[in-house]
């Protein structure tokens, strides 16, 4: 019926990945491009993503640090509520939990997220990050989302 709301749900995507790089641009006006990384690609209940860190991110011993690891779960997890559930700003973290799992090398970084839970106020994801191979992750997050 016309005027009736679409329900959200995880095997449905809203936002594809050029809508979702433009949506962040336009809500995190006075971040450097590229700074928090970008969607690679979408499709329902899962997104890949990158981020091309430069010197900044570095900690000591010429890692890449904790927060930059933790900035890029959380952003490709907020990416991939709002591919689900629409331009919604105010989706916002409630919990973030991330586990270290081998040094993290400098160069570029790649996120998957997959979406365990899509709820009508909470969205729970997976996100694996890794540098050079996949199959060797260099950090894992839980991650939920509230939605307005």
């Amino acid at each position: 019926m016309m005027g009736e709301a679409v329900p959200i749900s995880s095997s449905a995507i809203r936002l594809d990945a050029d809508a979702l790089n433009a949506f962040m641009a336009e809500a995190f006006p006075h971040s450097v491009p590229g700074s928090r990384g970008h969607v690679v690609s979408v499709v329902p209940g899962h997104i890949q993503a990158r981020l091309d860190p430069d010197v900044k991110a570095l900690r000591p011993g010429g890692l890449i640090s904790g927060p930059t690891q933790m900035g890029f779960a959380d952003m490709a997890a907020y990416a991939l509520v709002l591919a689900h559930i629409g331009p919604v700003a105010m989706a916002v973290t409630s919990a973030l939990n991330y586990q270290f799992l081998r040094p993290c090398r400098p160069g570029p970084l790649f996120a998957e997220a997959h979406m365990l839970r899509l709820g009508k106020r909470l969205a729970v994801m997976d996100i694996r990050i890794w540098t050079d191979n996949a199959g060797r992750p260099v950090g894992q997050a839980n991650v939920t989302y509230a939605i307005p």
